[in-house]
């Protein structure tokens, strides 16, 4: 028994040996090269952000957004969301399928037997002197174990650890995604209810003036066509209360479908006033946007699953080495089934060489040539685009920032021109048409400005996404 444990030693100790001194065929991956600017094109302007090497990408979400009702939904999102929970079950799946792949470095080792009875008959062609007979076996087994000589089954397991990773980039990709999407729909809702804010404001100075401009009227002062055209101010006010007022609810259903809830009311904290910008957004260097970036990330992985396909495609045409064996006891009375003279054994090497396939080998080989043909182009194509939405987030920045500036002075503008058009009217100079116009285009220019000042609010945010921000957690958050 001891010379039986010896052997098997000695056997495991000789194909771990094989298997180290076997050269992995295929090309090793290395990081293609990469066509980077060596800054981000911004906007020809004096306020372009500030250069260097560090960005507020850097810093997690928690640090970015401020008001804690939104890093509060923010948590809940990334606790509740559905797509959330759907990426962690297939992380999961590509960490099971990694160790099925390790598995194949090891043998497959099983164990098992039988105890079987019969008796024949006696009245049989063939009567025996002893009808009854036993029988009986116990083993333990290795099944056809391939040595990995040529890498084949190292290059497997480098393609399903790079799948592995991708899957946790995808992960981190759909957490970023989903802090930009609960930020750009919260802050969408608090400007909704700016805006309704702003509807009622002018639907009860229109209602006033309505019933002045009716008091008029009846006092032989102004005209019935006044009264009609305070009327459309009026009834334009509460259309566009009534439309404000769909459009916020559902964007309450939309940040509750994020938050992983069903359709309802969603509470407020600080007010759309309130929420402010950062006063400096520095970008960093675009170099250093391929190792932040998560779905830049996953694209370089499926690079490297392809390039390690490669390397199983080539083994494939090499001399493939298994090993198969067993040991155990047979016999055909249970009483001696244990014994040396019952003892059985079997080691032994198989090799296989392809010597005809019909091209099945060579045609392996292109598709895979061919997948890292595309990964690659996938890739290039991917961080091409990664540079295109930071420096649009850069431009996005800083124009509106400068539009903001340009809407609150049209504002403003047509608040003064809005009093001075009253002013008139009161005072018999011009007709309430005048007086129509202005205050239609103020209440116009005052919607416009709310949207301005939420354009600014998310170009941050959409520039904090594509600089690779949004997907740290506590343990990897960046103090600067």
């Amino acid at each position: 028994m001891k010379t039986i444990i010896a052997r098997n030693f000695a056997v495991i100790a000789g194909t771990a040996a094989l298997l180290l001194a076997g050269c992995a065929v295929g090309p090793d991956y290395k990081r293609p090269a990469l066509d980077a600017p060596n800054s981000y094109r911004t906007a020809a302007s004096d306020t372009n952000p500030p250069a260097g090497t560090n960005t507020f990408a850097d810093l997690g979400w928690w640090a970015v957004f401020q008001d804690p009702q939104l890093t509060a939904y923010i948590g809940d999102a990334l606790t509740n969301n559905w797509d959330i929970k759907i990426m962690a079950a297939r992380v999961l799946q590509a960490e099971a399928a990694l160790q099925v792949a390790r598995s194949q470095f090891f043998p497959n080792v099983s164990a098992g037997g039988d105890l079987a009875t019969s008796r024949a008959s006696q009245n049989g062609l063939n009567p025996s002197s002893n009808p009854q007979q036993n029988y009986g076996d116990v083993f333990v087994g290795m099944s056809a174990y391939e040595v990995d000589l040529w890498g084949k089954i190292r290059r497997a397991n480098e393609a399903a650890r790079a799948r592995y990773l991708a899957t946790a980039d995808a992960q981190r990709t759909v957490r970023q995604t989903l802090v930009a999407s609960v930020a750009t729909a919260y802050l969408a809702l608090l400007e909704l209810d700016y805006e309704l804010e702003i509807a009622r404001r002018t639907y009860q100075a229109r209602t006033n003036s309505l019933a002045l401009t009716a008091a008029r009227e009846q006092g032989g002062v102004a005209a019935m066509q006044d009264v009609a055209q305070a009327k459309i101010l009026v009834y334009g006010a509460e259309a566009s209360i009534v439309d404000i007022q769909r459009r916020r609810e559902q964007q309450e259903n939309a940040l509750a479908i994020l938050l992983g809830r069903n359709p309802g009311s969603i509470q407020r904290g600080a007010g759309f006033a309130t929420q402010h910008v950062r006063a400096e957004v520095p970008a960093g260097l675009p170099s250093s946007l391929l190792e932040r970036r998560p779905d830049l990330q996953f694209a370089e992985q499926q690079l490297v699953a392809a390039n390690a396909n490669i390397g199983q495609a080539k083994a494939a045409f090499y001399p493939q080495l298994t090993l198969t064996g067993f040991y155990g006891f047979q016999s055909v009375a249970f009483s001696d089934l244990f014994t040396s003279a019952s003892r059985t054994w079997q080691f032994g090497p198989a090799v296989t060489l392809p010597l005809f396939t019909g091209g099945r080998l060579r045609a392996n080989l292109k598709i895979t040539q061919a997948q890292y043909e595309e990964a690659l182009a996938a890739y290039q194509q991917t961080v091409q685009n990664a540079f295109r939405e930071v420096s649009d987030g850069l431009i996005a920045y800083q124009r509106t920032r400068e539009f903001t500036v340009y809407q609150e002075q049209r504002t403003q503008a047509n608040r003064e021109a809005t009093d001075l058009a009253n002013i008139r009217y009161d005072g018999g100079v011009t007709s309430y048409l005048e007086v129509l116009y202005n205050e239609q285009e103020l209440f116009t220019a005052e919607l416009n400005l709310a949207q301005a000042r939420l354009n600014e609010l998310l170009s941050v945010v959409q520039l904090y996404r594509a600089l690779g921000g949004g997907w740290q957690t506590g343990n990897t958050m960046v103090q600067k």
